[in-house]
């Protein structure tokens, strides 16, 4: 069984990308970075979030000689002009705290009425091998924002992303409902036919 490495130490993404790769018959163990906890953290330092996963998945193969996934994704607002972007994580100054990330894209966002809060989930899936070999795709989740939080599922941004066509936030979606739906879930599918081209 080949052993596949996800380049994150976020436990649900591991299980979602699992659960996608189960869903899909691919036999590859995977593993996620705290497996390997003397490999420090890569820098984003790409402009794009195709760039920061490619950098990521690189960074890991190298390090540890299997063929590593990475992802990138952020909320992408379109009265911000796509802001925050690549800088989701960070939007208010201290990496990974969704309740202040949360909050303050909601106070930016305070008087905005319902038809301009158009909003969307990116994300970037990269593989790479250790001899340098890459592929990349893209996966969107589009919605509006809320302008309360709702639901507990999830993490991030989706108590206030509400899905096109749906009443409910990503955080009220079942898991099952949102892999179904979601940027991530979307781009990890998408990158299935890579992982089969590339490691059988």
């Amino acid at each position: 069984m080949t052993r596949l490495i996800l380049a994150t130490r976020n436990a649900g993404k591991i299980t979602e990308l699992r659960a996608i790769l189960a869903e899909a018959g691919l036999p590859h163990e995977l593993v996620g970075a705290d497996d390997f906890p003397e490999i420090p953290d890569v820098k984003e330092t790409g402009v794009t979030f195709a760039e920061n996963a490619l950098l990521k998945a690189h960074a890991l193969a190298r390090a540890t000689g299997l063929p590593a996934v990475a992802d990138d994704s952020g909320l992408c607002v379109d009265v911000l002009g796509g802001a925050p972007g690549i800088f989701s994580a960070r939007w208010a100054g201290r990496h990974g705290d969704d309740k202040a990330n949360l909050d303050l894209l909601l106070a930016q966002l305070g008087d905005i009425d319902a038809p301009h809060r158009g909003a969307h989930f990116a994300c970037a899936a990269a593989l790479a091998l250790p001899d340098g070999t890459e592929r990349v795709v893209e996966g969107r989740l589009t919605g509006t924002l809320r302008h309360t939080p709702a639901g507990t599922n999830g993490f991030g941004y989706d108590p206030i992303l509400q899905p096109e066509g749906d009443t409910r936030t990503c955080a009220e979606l079942t898991p099952a409902e949102k892999n179904a739906i979601s940027h991530r879930g979307q781009a990890f599918r998408a990158l299935v036919p890579a992982v089969r081209e590339l490691l059988g």
